[in-house]
């Protein structure tokens, strides 16, 4: 266990080392003042029909609100966070391989689980210390935009919402580290989740969603224009088995494919 935390702490030391967190809390940053923008639009109307195609497209938020706000804090943390999270551990596993370090790395006297899974806690704590940032100061600009029906049943179903969304897209990102070890880099891993992120989409609009991982967050968020926010057993069994799947696969491939 010793070793365990002492790889988790180095993993964070090169973590910190490089611009990706820098990168992603400005880039999330993004995510509630953008929400919040669309707000402001709906909230002044006077405003929005001087924007002519910007209040259109805020129209399609629903009204300004608390409930409309934090969902659409949920829809982009599920969609987005598929890009975002999925960058994280690409890069945390496929910089071992970019910057030739892998070899040192595996001939460290730690097992290779240890290292793997050392990897993925650090990546997951870093993607929901970012998840929890987004809901703090999404929080913050809801406040300062005033928006109306903000009682405490709402805001709470809200925050439980984002939670599950975010906690959702976080585990989906274990394959994409197997990815990143297959293809021993970045390259591999961007494009698995840009082909994910658009068949999500696609096979959402067709009705399936609730059987495909990567929709799952989107559909629990309320993208498809369902308010609710249970996410079916199924969908769930599905979700984690994937989850599964890409950190064994991954842990299984460094135990045992040649990494030389």
């Amino acid at each position: 266990m010793n070793k365990l935390f002492v790889s988790i702490s180095v993993e964070f030391k090169k973590l910190f080392h490089s611009k990706i967190p820098l990168i992603t809390l400005l880039t999330f940053m993004l995510i509630p003042f953008i929400g919040g923008f669309f707000m402001f639009v709906l909230k002044h109307p006077d405003f929005a029909e001087s924007l002519g195609f910007i209040s259109t497209k805020a129209q399609i938020m629903g009204s300004a609100d608390w409930s409309s706000y934090l969902s659409l804090l949920a829809q982009a943390i599920s969609i987005g966070g598929l890009i975002i999270f999925g960058f994280i551990i690409s890069w945390i596993f496929g910089r071992e391989y970019s910057d030739r370090t892998i070899k040192d790395l595996l001939a460290l006297p730690l097992s290779r689980s240890t290292i793997v899974l050392a990897k993925f806690l650090t990546a997951f704590i870093w993607c929901l210390i970012l998840s929890l940032f987004v809901l703090l100061v999404g929080l913050l600009v809801g406040m300062m935009l005033d928006l109306p029906q903000g009682s405490k049943e709402i805001v709470t179903q809200g925050i439980i919402v984002f939670g599950l969304c975010a906690t959702l897209t976080v585990l989906l990102s274990t394959p994409v580290a197997f990815v990143a070890s297959i293809g021993r880099g970045y390259l591999s891993p961007l494009g698995f989740m840009i082909f994910t992120l658009i068949l999500a989409q696609i096979v959402a609009v067709a009705g399936y969603g609730a059987y495909f991982p990567w929709s799952i967050p989107a559909l629990a968020s309320g993208a498809a224009g369902n308010k609710a926010y249970i996410v079916e057993e199924i969908s769930l069994i599905i979700l984690l088995f994937t989850s599964a799947f890409g950190l064994l696969s991954t842990m299984l491939w460094w135990r045992l494919a040649d990494q030389c």
